[in-house]
């Protein structure tokens, strides 16, 4: 028989930090998260979207040309989440999908003139709390926010950053 007399009591503490465990940086990250979706939240709200809709369209926008393999690989989800997703974003002509060049079972993912804009419109009002959280700081204290945020990236995919970086530093999708 299970012993009941401690289940189902209040504990009327707060959790701390005395087991090594850092909550204040994991309850800032809670709230910075809320705060930094809520914008880009209420404006697909407007398009029956969610955040997996954003995440394509971000990644689609920054690295034209991605296949579906490749996207999966960056937003470690299954093929069936990707499905619904991608599917409304082609049908509301956010996004097309092109057979690839070399091999005809590739699918390869572009943003349209409207999946731009959307993209632009999400990005627009991250970018403005990036910018005010910022505004006081210099080079050297970007150059460490950066750093954190990519070494809180898991160390095998990080290689996924600096092929964006590449992307986007003006090189197309594909190039070496």
């Amino acid at each position: 028989m299970t012993d009941r007399s401690h289940a189902g009591k209040p504990i009327r503490t707060a959790i701390s930090d005395e087991d090594g465990i850092d909550f204040a940086i994991i309850e800032l990250f809670f709230f910075a998260y809320r705060d930094f979706t809520s914008d880009p939240d209420q404006i697909l709200a407007d398009y029956g979207f969610g955040r997996a809709h954003h995440r394509v369209l971000h990644f689609v926008n920054r690295r034209p040309g991605l296949t579906v393999a490749e996207l999966l690989d960056v937003l470690k989800i299954t093929k069936q989440s990707l499905a619904r997703v991608l599917k409304q974003l082609i049908d509301t002509d956010h996004v097309v999908q092109l057979q690839g060049p070399r091999d005809r079972r590739q699918r390869e993912l572009y943003p349209t003139a409207k999946g731009r804009a959307l993209a632009l419109a999400l990005a627009r009002p991250q970018s403005r709390r990036i910018r005010a959280a910022l505004e006081d700081s210099g080079a050297t204290e970007r150059t460490l926010v950066e750093r954190f945020l990519e070494a809180m990236v898991n160390p095998e995919l990080r290689a996924q950053i600096d092929v964006g970086s590449a992307k986007m530093s003006g090189k197309s999708h594909g190039e070496h």
